[in-house]
């Protein structure tokens, strides 16, 4: 289908598929095997200007918007869900200063980011504050003018790599989710630290680490909002963030369903090849169905948040839940319709399945979105009178 791309979003995603045909393809298998960072890579994405395509052209970036960043994702995904993941979480570490920052804070850091000098990191989940994002339990105490920060973040993608942090900690405990605050934090500052790196199942590329906050002392120009603003900042970021998830669905999705079908082009069975038999066909064209469908799904919420409107939390919510579940199935069937070759890590499809599977769990659980829209469908019923 044609979805009416401009001439730059055209050139944008062809040169990110591009970078991922000639720098990730013939690395995935060995960086999914070592868990290595792929730094090389976000050099090279940095270099092509792929860090400027979130930021606005006032601090260093293109001024495009989630549509571009959408396309870049997507691309990535196609090929390396751990590279995608790396270059993602970036822009989910950035959404707090765009969104939120001071002229001062986003003159500072957002050319750096826009250049690809530093990576970037989002901090809100710890280890009893998941899926329940109110229950933090970092804190952030005034002491003068600064703030003291005690506590632990995990599974903080981007974790030990990155050069900047934003980070939700409470402020005042004693209000509960109204009483956190959101702050940057750089990487070098005394008594912030790193636990291990996690030994994921998948997205094996992307760096995964807790966050370690023992009177880590923070300037209080480095808040970001207000007192009290800061499960505000996390949720509007969320919001914005989501859809990208969604993207990473729909290119992981794709990148299956293209080796799926490829291959049952070529194994012959019984005399002829797989993909004449129609149970072969009734799945690929399952597959195939669903991504465009994730497609027009995750562009046209992208366009949606461009318009500048200022409710996106539902359809984000959807745009995410909807491609990263087919995501699932996809890469699932995939499998399935590669055979036993589809097991062998000789080909890329158990990887995306491995990979694929995240997809549903960060960034707010399926389970989770399922109850953000159903709370926005009451709200509306009720806003109609219904």
């Amino acid at each position: 289908m044609d979805y009416f791309l401009t001439e730059e979003q055209r050139m944008i995603k062809d040169l990110a598929r591009q970078i991922a045909e000639e720098h990730v393809l013939p690395v995935r298998a060995e960086l999914d095997e070592t868990g290595e960072f792929p730094w090389d890579i976000m050099k090279i994405l940095a270099q092509a200007d792929m860090f400027r395509v979130f930021i606005p052209s006032e601090y260093g970036g293109l001024g495009t918007g989630a549509l571009e960043l959408c396309l870049v994702v997507e691309e990535l995904s196609r090929v390396c869900l751990g590279v995608s993941t790396t270059y993602a979480a970036n822009a989910l570490g950035t959404y707090p200063i765009l969104l939120f920052g001071t002229e001062e804070q986003k003159k500072k850091y957002l050319p750096d980011i826009a250049d690809g000098k530093r990576l970037v990191a989002f901090a809100l989940t710890e280890p009893n504050a998941g899926s329940d994002a109110g229950g933090i339990q970092t804190t952030a105490t005034k002491d003068g003018d600064y703030y003291i920060l005690n506590g632990r973040k995990q599974w903080i993608t981007n974790g030990g790599e990155a050069e900047i942090y934003t980070v939700i900690a409470l402020t005042d405990k004693s209000k509960g989710a109204r009483g956190a605050s959101a702050f940057i934090v750089e990487k070098g500052t005394p008594g912030f630290s790193f636990g291990k790196k996690e030994n994921k199942m998948g997205i094996r590329a992307s760096a995964t680490r807790e966050l370690i906050f023992e009177d880590c002392k923070i300037p209080k120009e480095n808040m970001l909002g207000r007192e009290g603003m800061g499960f505000i900042v996390a949720m509007k970021t969320l919001d914005q963030s989501r859809v990208g998830v969604g993207a990473q669905g729909l290119g992981v999705a794709q990148g299956a369903f293209e080796e799926a079908a490829k291959f049952a082009k070529q194994r012959v069975q019984f005399g002829q090849p797989v993909i004449s038999f129609q149970a072969v066909q009734h799945m690929l064209a399952d597959m195939a169905i669903q991504i465009e469908a994730a497609r027009a799904l995750i562009y046209s919420v992208a366009r949606y948040i461009d318009s500048g409107a200022k409710d996106i939390t539902k359809a984000s919510a959807m745009a995410k839940t909807f491609a990263t579940d087919v995501a699932m199935k996809v890469t699932v069937d995939a499998v399935q319709v590669m055979g036993g070759s589809g097991y062998m890590k000789d080909y890329p499809v158990e990887k995306m399945m491995r990979d694929a599977k995240i997809l549903q769990i960060y960034e707010g659980t399926n389970q989770i979105q399922r109850n953000v829209i159903g709370q926005a469908i009451i709200k509306e019923l009720t806003k109609s009178g219904i």
